[in-house]
């Protein structure tokens, strides 16, 4: 698998100054991460967020997200995001943000440098 480079730019300048921020490459693509706990990710030309619980359903019943199933099971408070879905900068930072803010309620994992 491969991703969208010029995706993974621009998510980086909507979250590098945040607090904790780092990204790593997984499940074929990159992920961002906010105190060792990851906000979103690319895959192909599809962006990846964690929405939590809470937001998982209500989320699924946009039209420009879908479930995000790359094992055969759908990772609960995960949506994916319609490439077509993130052409202005504007909906993708809405995106980003959601997963900020949710990632923002859980605690930092060990070892992780916060600042």
């Amino acid at each position: 698998m491969s991703y969208d480079i010029g995706l993974a730019q621009r998510i980086r300048e909507i979250i590098e100054e945040e607090p904790g921020f780092a990204e790593r490459k997984m499940f074929g693509g990159i992920c961002f991460l906010l105190c060792g706990n990851m906000v979103c990710g690319i895959i192909n030309d599809d962006l990846i967020v964690r929405v939590g619980a809470n937001k998982y359903q209500e989320m699924l019943k946009r039209k420009d997200t879908k479930e995000f199933d790359i094992t055969g099971k759908p990772m609960k408070g995960w949506v994916m995001i319609l490439s077509e879905a993130l052409d202005t900068d504007k909906a993708l930072n809405t995106w980003v943000r959601r997963g900020v803010s949710f990632v923002r309620t859980l605690p930092p994992k060990s070892g992780v440098k916060t600042g």
